[in-house]
């Protein structure tokens, strides 16, 4: 076989076409007309701007901020948000489709696209109309990069333990402390940053404010090296005494939880779409390999297993689909159906590229086709957002409750 880049990664046209080919009527026919052209218009910028530049971006490690500016340019970063604040007031169904075609192109592009949704959301959610004209729109046109500090050292999935502290002054609070994990943590110039007034209250003492990176005492520290991602940057956040007016607190003292809570809804469903893309990546970069190797008539081994990726694919984009489509119908969505959305498609990421690499043999491991880097940029998807681990004990929760129900 050429160990030549593939023609998906430098022709948009060879792009198009591949990836045309894995559309399922199945799943497509649940889509609205335009969720169908939000769908089409974010491959076609992604054939162009985003798929040829992320092997260079995972192989230097460089920032994936063209290809950002380009989502943001075609209007695809605001898909959820209302058009006063500049954007398209499309469904969670329709950004769900646009996450999994910016995955399959780049899954660190993917990454940092989502984290702009991820902090203006909770501005949208619980903010004043005064804090959303102004930090909204320069997330939605990428003109400033966000940030969601939860993630502290000692406090990842459990929030209630934050030590992060917010001390009630007379005109606002005084915010310190550090948080670590954070997606766009060394550029962000929007922080959403939860933080206790209390600690002793637990999760009733949690409080959320939109913190500017910019401003005295906030650090930002140096990005880490990472397994995979290397197109989005990861680092930690300091507080030293940052002072924050009493307006840029969301929503009430003490409401921090809820807002955590009704945010990670929104990001579980990137999370999830960012599983099936990059499932849909590894199997479409298998299939172009091993066409390459074959010709079009592949070995029965090749075709058996190919087949069997072909249809978990599609069971998690209906899987996707259907609960982004409840978030938009219904007003309470169970925890636990969210966290089965989330485990189940994060799970298909990572074991769909643990398959394409076994199948392609030696030729897996070369870092031109591709495949190992769906791989080691899957294994984060199952991290955040949630584990995978704390996904299942949610599910299992409703399950005992349910089962409580009955006895």
């Amino acid at each position: 076989m050429s160990v030549e880049p593939l023609a998906l990664d430098t022709d948009p046209k060879a792009y198009l076409a591949l990836h045309g080919l894995l559309d399922e009527p199945a799943a497509d026919a649940a889509l609205t007309d335009r969720e169908r052209e939000v769908r089409t218009l974010t491959r076609e910028v992604v054939s162009r701007e985003v798929a040829p530049r992320a092997a260079e971006l995972d192989a230097t490690h460089a920032f994936a901020h063209d290809s950002v500016q380009a989502l943001a340019q075609a209007g695809l970063m605001g898909l959820v948000f209302p058009t006063h604040l500049g954007g398209t007031g499309d469904t969670n169904v329709a950004y769900a489709v646009a996450m999994e075609e910016v995955t399959a192109g780049c899954a660190a592009t993917s990454l940092v696209f989502m984290t702009q949704m991820h902090a203006a959301y909770p501005i949208l959610l619980a903010g004043s109309d005064e804090l959303a004209q102004r930090y909204i729109p320069g997330l939605l046109d990428g003109s400033v990069y966000g940030a969601l500090g939860i993630t502290e050292p000692d406090a990842g999935s459990d929030v209630a333990s934050l030590r992060t502290t917010a001390r009630p002054t007379g005109d606002g609070y005084l915010l310190d402390g550090a948080k670590t994990f954070i997606t766009t943590g060394d550029r962000a110039g929007v922080i959403i940053c939860f933080a206790t007034v209390d600690k002793s209250l637990g999760r009733r003492g949690i409080s959320a404010f939109v913190v500017d990176g910019g401003w005295d005492g906030v650090g930002h520290g140096l990005p880490f090296e990472k397994m995979g991602m290397h197109g989005s940057s990861t680092a930690e956040l300091f507080f030293d005494s940052v002072r924050i007016p009493a307006d840029h607190l969301l929503g009430e003292e003490g409401q921090g939880w809820r807002v955590v809570m009704n945010s990670v809804v929104k990001s579980r469903i990137s999370a999830a779409a960012q599983g099936v893309g990059l499932a849909r990546a590894a199997y479409a970069r298998t299939l172009a390999a091993l066409t390459r190797l074959h010709g079009s008539r592949l070995p029965d081994e090749h075709t058996f297993a190919l087949a069997e990726l072909r249809g978990r694919i599609l069971q998690g984009r209906l899987l996707l689909h259907a609960v982004a489509r409840q978030v938009d119908t219904a007003t309470d969505i169970p925890t636990g159906q969210i966290g089965m959305m989330k485990q189940a498609c994060t799970d298909l990421g990572f074991t769909a590229a643990v398959e394409a690499t076994r199948i392609l043999g030696p030729y897996g491991d070369l870092a031109v086709l591709g495949v190992e880097r769906c791989l080691r940029d899957a294994k984060v998807t199952q991290i955040y957002d949630g584990t995978n681990e704390i996904q299942r004990l949610l599910i299992g929760r409703e399950i005992t409750r349910a089962m409580g129900e009955l006895t």
